[in-house]
């Protein structure tokens, strides 16, 4: 079993598309048993899965005395459990941080971001410490636009970062990815060109996620 945690205290970075972009991919390409925790006040994902086709198992777990019980638990019926973090790094975060194998961040290319990327970072690495060593932890950069002056600076600050591992792939900002949670999709059930290449982009980060456990 492995637990893997979406977080950051800033909303509209794509933690929640990527969460479940990242559990639909896990139960249809990589044939894993998969369950995603929504821990999001939103509860954006839970629905998302709810609306698909597709059965993608789900459950919303939000108080961090829930997620500190319930994890452990739910983790054993499954291969992976892919936990949406909610859009705060309060208590309930740092419960998400004291269970998962691997942290990850997803960062959009501005300042505000980057700075709420950090203070992210800082509370991973309490929950290292505490722990004595896990989760690992990465960031990637989200919803990037190609071209960009924000876009290269990004990501020479994150690969300065050395508490964190910055992924390679980056997941470029695209209609067809916006478009998604409205039809209760995925980009791999959309079939204009801009969505396939966000599919290649989700395939990269995603094989990179695994290569770090």
């Amino acid at each position: 079993m492995t637990i893997i945690a979406l977080i950051n205290q800033k909303g509209g970075c794509g933690k929640s598309t990527t969460a479940v972009h990242f559990a639909y991919w896990l139960a249809t390409k990589k044939k894993k048993k998969v369950l995603l925790v929504d821990a999001d006040a939103q509860q954006s994902s839970s629905e998302w899965l709810s609306g698909m086709s597709l059965e993608i198992p789900n459950k919303v777990v939000q108080t961090p005395d829930d997620l500190l019980d319930q994890i452990p638990g739910l983790a054993g019926h499954y291969d992976l459990l892919v936990v949406d973090g909610p859009a705060s790094l309060a208590e309930a975060t740092r419960a998400i941080l004291f269970r998962a194998d691997l942290a990850i961040v997803p960062v959009q290319p501005t300042g505000v971001d980057l700075r709420s990327a950090s203070d992210a970072v800082r509370l991973i690495k309490q929950a290292q410490s505490v722990r004595g060593g896990p989760p690992a932890a990465a960031v990637f950069l989200s919803r990037a636009v190609k071209g960009t002056k924000l876009k290269e600076e990004a990501i020479a600050l994150l690969s300065k970062t050395p508490e964190v591992t910055m992924l390679k792939t980056v997941v470029h900002q695209k209609q067809a990815i916006a478009d998604t949670s409205g039809q209760s999709a995925t980009v791999w059930d959309l079939s204009s060109r801009p969505a396939k290449e966000s599919t290649q982009e989700y395939e990269r980060l995603f094989k990179e996620v695994l290569a770090m456990l």
